[in-house]
């Protein structure tokens, strides 16, 4: 999977090629006409200029950065231009940046500090071929999106991608549905402490979908869920529900596991 996709992909992004490279300042400047500023100290202005809201100066740092083929500065402008931070939102402009991460460091180890970045490139990579990005080359392809979590929940390890990737077995998207699959995804994502992977696993336990019925169990699942999701409406339901037909028993057999749980966790 991993020649063939990343092969596909760097087609497409030479395909949509992204602007020539700007000089520190943001000007077209020849190459000898200023110092040689390293892509890490361009980073790092940028960064800086960002949490300072000096956005022009921000922009042009980081995209400096990320034309040397800086990662994470490639990464902090592809999640500038996907939720619009000083930055107009241009989701096609954020999908080039992180098909450049794909292409050139889907190999990195997964040990590398930078190796989250990556994986969440891919992560993102997926939800654009899943919806596609309405008036651009770039359709919707559901193979695809269960390549791209795929490589990144396997390869990376990433809870986020297994999370996604469960889902797609569950639905029968991008290929056949394999409820088996989905529950080992979900419960990778869940012990990793992905929220959303605890609710929708404490679900199907609590609930007896696809496996037997377990209602303590299924209520710890939602109990960690609701704690990690930030308040997330439908996790917050799913959990108010559950807990409301729990027995007694199961409530108080729910707070053994959560206590063992973070217990071993801690340990």
């Amino acid at each position: 999977m991993r020649t063939s996709s990343v092969a596909r992909l760097s087609f497409l992004t030479c395909a949509l090629s992204l602007a020539p490279a700007f000089a520190f300042d943001g000007t077209r400047t020849p190459a000898d006409s200023k110092p040689p500023v390293t892509p890490i100290e361009a980073f790092r202005s940028g960064t800086n200029a960002l949490k300072a809201g000096q956005n022009d100066k921000a922009l042009s740092s980081l995209q400096y950065a990320a034309d040397q083929g800086h990662a994470l500065a490639q990464w902090k402008l592809g999640r500038m231009y996907a939720v619009g931070e000083g930055v107009p939102r241009d989701q096609l402009r954020a999908f080039q940046y992180f098909s450049r991460i794909a292409n050139a460091h889907a190999e990195d180890s997964p040990q590398l500090p930078q190796a989250r970045f990556v994986a969440n490139a891919f992560v993102q990579l997926g939800h654009y071929y899943l919806e596609g990005i309405p008036n651009t080359q770039v359709k919707p392809d559901p193979d695809r999106a269960r390549e791209m979590y795929g490589y990144a929940a396997s390869y990376f390890g990433d809870a986020d991608a297994q999370y996604s990737l469960a889902k797609l077995f569950l639905e029968g998207v991008g290929g056949m549905k394999d409820p088996r699959q989905a529950l080992r995804w979900l419960g990778l994502a869940a012990n990793k402490g992905q929220a959303r992977a605890q609710a929708l696993l404490g679900h199907l336990i609590f609930k007896g979908e696809l496996v037997p019925r377990q209602g303590a169990r299924g209520l710890m699942w939602l109990t960690l869920a609701r704690e990690g999701s930030g308040g997330e409406k439908w996790v917050v339901e799913m959990h108010e529900a559950a807990f409301k037909q729990a027995t007694d028993d199961e409530r108080q057999l729910a707070v053994l596991y959560l206590e063992r749980y973070m217990r071993d966790r801690r340990d």
